[in-house]
């Protein structure tokens, strides 16, 4: 195996980890209300 293919490939996989997490930080939340039926 080459010299610093673990450390190189790890970067890799950081970058595209912390590429991801900004993404899902700035999606909208999405809060699905349940209507409950009212019992009189």
């Amino acid at each position: 195996m080459a010299d610093g293919f673990l450390e190189k490939h790890h970067e890799e996989y950081e970058a595209r980890k912390e590429a991801w997490l900004r993404k899902k930080k700035h999606l909208p939340k999405t809060v699905k209300k349940i209507e409950r039926p009212e019992d009189v």
